[in-house]
């Protein structure tokens, strides 16, 4: 099969949404013989499959002779809209747009993704703001020194038996790090060794802005443990790479906390600013409003502490301090 009989073929099998066949019969070809074409079809295809890390890797693969072609361009924003990297996505947008001016499918996307990209940007600029004024006032404090772990965690039944896991292996801490392929943050491995999972006693975080839960907070039901043996747990059937792929929560990190809606919202640790090997922000996501990203604390350890009992929020009540 010539260049162009297999291009026609790819095409077909496009058509037809079969882009597991795409990407295996390209890596059929050696590297050094696909050329732009057949990369520009193998991203295609990584971002049909939800495999968005190997698309972008394509894409810059070939970034000189996708400058100037407007469809490089769009599939690269395509790749970074679903890893929540509204910012990049925004600008790849903008570009594919002035290749290619008055495009309908690319000006809707723009006019999709600059809210969020806005969104991202300024949370950034508070992330930034909070750890330093977190450092300024922790400094190199040992994680969670001075905070009552004894009654952190609410025993219960349920949380005997699904959710609290054996204690910390740090074996099995670095084996899910490359699984997931973030570093666990020291402050998350220190709440652990303290119980591998469970439900805290304060389950409610503010929030300066409304979310599908609350106008002023979000709720939390769990914190997951670290291990393989629950299903919610970091390395379980149902932990945080089932729910990124199965659910489309955005991969920028790791999901840590479900929620009472049972699986429509979460609480992730967010790399996008840090890198896979930095310290990870916390922030809400909400799929029952289009993944909606929101902001939480500049790490984990702010975020626990940060926590709150229920009834600071129940009409009337006139509220607690917040521990910081």
């Amino acid at each position: 099969m010539d260049h162009e009989e297999l291009l026609a073929q790819l095409h077909d099998w496009h058509d037809n949404d079969e882009y597991s066949r795409i990407i295996e019969r390209i890596q059929q070809v050696p590297v050094q013989e696909r050329g732009y074409g057949l990369i520009s079809q193998l991203a295609r295809a990584y971002n049909n499959d939800e495999r968005y890390r190997e698309a972008i890797q394509q894409l810059l693969s070939v970034a000189d002779e996708g400058k100037q072609d407007p469809l490089w361009h769009f599939r690269l924003g395509f790749a970074y809209h679903h890893l929540g990297l509204y910012d990049q996505a925004l600008h790849a947008l903008r570009e594919a747009n002035r290749l290619q001016p008055g495009d309908e499918d690319t000006l809707d996307y723009i006019e999709y993704i600059r809210p969020k990209a806005e969104k991202m940007i300024r949370d950034q600029q508070r992330c930034k703001l909070d750890a330093a004024i977190w450092k300024q006032k922790h400094g190199n404090a040992l994680p969670f020194e001075g905070f009552d772990l004894a009654s952190f965690w609410r025993g219960n039944e349920y949380a005997r038996a699904n959710e609290i896991s054996e204690p910390v292996d740090e074996a099995v801490v670095r084996s899910i790090e490359q699984e997931l392929g973030y570093t666990i943050p020291a402050a998350y491995i220190a709440l652990m060794k303290s119980q591998n999972g469970g439900t805290p006693s304060r389950t409610s975080f503010p929030t300066q802005e409304a979310t599908s839960w609350a106008e002023d907070h979000i709720a939390i039901t769990d914190i997951h443990g670290i291990r393989r043996d629950r299903s919610h747990s970091f390395g379980g059937g149902l932990g945080s790479r089932f729910m990124i792929e199965e659910w489309g929560y955005p991969d920028l990190g790791i999901v840590i906390c479900d929620c009472p809606s049972a699986g429509h919202d979460v609480v992730m640790l967010d790399y996008r600013l840090c890198g896979p090997e930095g310290e990870p922000s916390v922030v809400h996501v909400d799929q029952e409003d289009d993944y909606e990203i929101t902001y939480l604390a500049p790490n984990f350890e702010a975020f626990i502490r940060g926590l709150v009992d229920d009834s600071v929020f129940d009409e009337g009540d006139e509220g607690e301090d917040i521990e910081d």
